[in-house]
């Protein structure tokens, strides 16, 4: 963390010191919200959750090394007692961000945010020390937690932004004001709640709006409702994707044996060949979107290849591919779903197994749908018996249901999940040998859960 004193953490909070015996105490460790996780010297945020209250926290949390804990009552501990524990915790980003000399790199879209923000870190961390949004903490909580854990040598700050509603990533962008600002695809997720894809459209530019007039914005040049976002910003305008128009374009698309793509990148008059070791080629707009960030960064093409070749996807449940000691091939892209990232995995799923292995897709409902969630699942059932899956196992009510009905209807063997029966039990009892299952559903199902205990059937 870029080091406050005590006294500035007041300052820049509004907030008053209490049981603190020196204000220029310096806070060197990140903002945390677990009390399982306090970096020495931190600062611990005492938030109400649903379930317990992080003030009961307190006095453990300095015992463990925090060096104060913001609060919004008084607690035996060392504290900042503030009005709202969230709003500090943004004004402690804010002066962090402005004491701080990087590079900042924001994301957004529909569906692959998490994935194009690691491979991005992969690009950008061997080129010089880089801080990026830990697993999905991308809203109003984990995004000050990400922007405390630079330090005065971190290079490239890339920051992940979600959206639930108008408003949400013009906040973020005041508290930490891009310089590259990159919009991914436009899709259904949480369409149920903003109501159109318009909307979604309307917020996710909102990244674009707050860049300076010398910043970059980074558009998906394959998707009409993300270009168009070139008219909302002053800055400068790099696109990515496939058409010809693109500033940075992948051509001659495939995947080997194992779903993994390979492509030729074109920038700038540049040709390279890109290697990805991560699986499913709809990864390779993610990839277009990471290099062509880093590019904006002032990173090479060549710095771009090879970070692209070694990448890594450490936020977990997102094509994660694990091959058990019998052959069974499981894909853990279960963080999440939404309908376009469902319709991508069963893609890799036929491209993993190949011509001669079975298939098996354990899917669960999406959620956020709204009215289109009807039509969204049978499109995901059609897009089943489209790809020739052997084996349909869903899971998640009525809408999981209909999916079965519409697989059975066409032909291919279908079957809702017994609620009565783990279903990792249920699942492992239906695979042979050689086999290639792919869990697939909504966050709320916990199916992430389910893919890890299938990958590591003999773990206890």
């Amino acid at each position: 963390m870029i080091a406050l004193t005590l006294a500035e953490v007041a300052d820049a909070t509004g907030g008053t010191l209490h049981q603190v015996t020196d204000p220029q105490t310096r806070i060197e460790g990140r903002l945390s919200f677990d009390s399982r996780h306090i970096d020495p010297g931190g600062l611990f945020a005492c938030l109400d959750g649903r379930s317990r209250d992080g003030h009961d926290f307190a006095v453990q949390a300095v015992r463990d090394g925090a060096a104060a804990v913001l609060a919004t009552r008084p607690v035996d501990a060392p504290a900042i007692l503030v009005t709202d524990v969230l709003t500090a915790m943004a004004d402690i980003a804010r002066t962090i961000a402005a004491r701080y000399t990087g590079t900042v790199i924001a994301l957004t879209g529909s569906a692959g945010k998490t994935t194009t923000k690691d491979l991005l870190h992969s690009i950008l961390a061997p080129v010089g020390p880089t801080v990026a949004t830990e697993k999905s903490f991308n809203n109003e909580i984990g995004f000050p937690v990400t922007v405390s854990r630079v330090t005065t040598d971190t290079h490239y700050l890339v920051l992940e932004m979600g959206a639930r509603g108008p408003g949400h990533i013009a906040h973020l962008c005041r508290v930490v004001r891009p310089a590259v600002a990159t919009v991914l695809g436009i899709g259904s997720a949480h369409i149920g709640e903003f109501g159109s894809k318009e909307a979604i459209a309307a917020a996710k530019a909102e990244i674009v709006q707050a860049l300076p007039h010398d910043g970059v914005a980074v558009l998906y040049g394959d998707d009409p409702m993300v270009l168009a976002m070139a008219a909302a910003t002053p800055a400068r305008i790099v696109t990515f994707g496939t058409g010809p128009d693109c500033d940075l374009r992948a051509h001659d698309i495939e995947v080997d044996e194992q779903g993994r793509p390979h492509f030729t990148m074109h920038w700038q008059g540049q040709h390279a060949a890109v290697q990805l070791p991560v699986h499913g080629r709809h990864n390779v707009t993610n990839a277009l979107a990471a290099a062509t960030s880093a590019l904006a960064a002032g990173v090479t093409v060549p710095q771009v290849t090879a970070g692209l070749a070694h990448a890594t996807l450490p936020s977990g449940g997102r094509m994660e591919v694990n091959r058990r000691p019998d052959g069974v091939t499981v894909i853990n892209d279960a963080f999440n779903a939404s309908p376009e990232s469902v319709l991508a995995a069963l893609d890799a799923l036929a491209d993993i197994a190949g011509p001669h292995r079975r298939t098996i897709a354990v899917l669960g409902h999406m959620a956020e749908l709204g009215p289109d969630a009807d039509t969204w699942h049978d499109t995901v059932a059609r897009k089943v018996v489209a790809t020739g899956v052997h084996h349909l196992i869903t899971t998640g009510g009525p809408h999981a249901q209909d999916m079965t009905r519409t697989v059975l209807q066409a032909g291919l063997d279908a079957r809702d999940a017994d609620p009565h029966t783990p279903l990792t039990a249920q699942i492992n009892a239906f695979l042979r040998p050689g086999d290639v299952v792919l869990i697939k559903g909504a966050n709320a199902l916990n199916l992430e859960a389910v893919a890890r205990e299938l990958a590591c059937p003999d773990a206890p």
